[in-house]
C-alpha cells in the first residue's frame, strides 16, 4: 500500500511477475526501465528528472485512451504504459511520478497538474485539456515542468502555453499550483485511488 509522504520502494519481483502475465512487451519495457532505473539511482536529482523525463518521452507513443483501451478515459500503470508502448497524457505523467517516486524524490515535491493547454489549431488558438507533472525543487519554489509534448524541462513561467486548473499526489489535491493553496480529499479523484491500488499491487510500495 502506497503511504503518503514517503517515496516509493519497488518490489521487482513482484514487478516482473506481473510484467509477464502482460506479456513480452511489458517485459522488455520493464527491463529497459530497471536499467534507466538503476542508473539514475546514483546521479542528482536534477539529472534523475532529466532522465525519467527523456526515458519516457522516447519510449512511449502518444495514442488516444480509446485507441490504445478502447475507453475514453483510463489511467494507465506505469507497466500497463510500457507493455503498450503507447498512452496519453495522463499515461506518461503517472508513470513519470511514480518512477521518480522510486528514485528517492520525496512526494511533496512531485504533482500531477491538470491544465488547459494552448493548441494552434488552423490558425487559431484553442485550449485543450492536459496534463504534466510538476517538479518542485525547492518548497515554494517555482516547479519545472515535464511534459511529453516538449522533451526539454522549463520553469513554469516559460510555458504561457498552459493554464493550470488543479494539481495533486499521494499526499493531497490542490486546486491551483501554488503551494500555499489548501490541501482537499482525494475522494474526488476515483481514477486516482483506483489507480493507487492496482499501481500497489504491480510492486510500487
Amino acid at each position: 500500500m502506497l503511504i503518503a509522504g514517503l517515496a516509493l520502494s519497488v518490489d521487482e519481483t513482484r514487478m516482473l511477475q506481473v510484467a509477464r502475465t502482460l506479456g513480452p512487451t511489458a517485459v522488455e519495457g520493464l527491463l529497459a526501465w530497471q536499467k534507466m532505473h538503476n542508473a539514475a539511482g546514483a546521479v542528482p536529482e536534477s539529472a534523475k528528472i532529466t532522465a525519467v523525463n527523456r526515458f519516457f518521452n522516447q519510449r512511449i507513443q502518444f495514442v488516444d485512451d480509446v485507441v490504445v483501451w478502447g475507453q475514453n478515459d483510463y489511467w494507465a500503470t506505469p507497466l500497463e504504459t510500457l507493455h503498450k508502448g503507447a498512452g496519453d497524457c495522463e499515461d506518461y505523467a503517472i508513470a513519470k511520478y511514480f518512477t521518480l517516486l522510486a528514485l528517492g524524490i520525496p512526494p511533496a515535491k512531485l504533482r500531477l497538474t491538470y491544465v488547459r493547454a494552448a493548441m494552434n489549431r488552423d490558425g487559431s488558438i484553442t485550449f485543450i485539456p492536459h496534463m504534466v507533472l510538476a517538479y518542485y525543487p525547492m518548497p515554494g519554489k517555482e516547479p519545472l515542468v515535464l511534459d511529453n509534448l516538449i522533451e526539454a524541462i522549463h520553469p513554469a513561467s516559460a510555458r504561457a502555453d498552459l493554464r493550470p486548473v488543479f494539481s495533486f499526489n499521494t499526499e493531497g489535491l490542490w486546486e491551483q499550483m501554488s503551494s500555499n493553496a489548501s490541501s482537499v480529499p482525494l475522494d474526488r479523484l476515483s481514477r486516482w485511488r483506483d489507480l493507487l491500488q492496482r499501481v500497489g499491487s504491480e510492486g510500487f510500495r
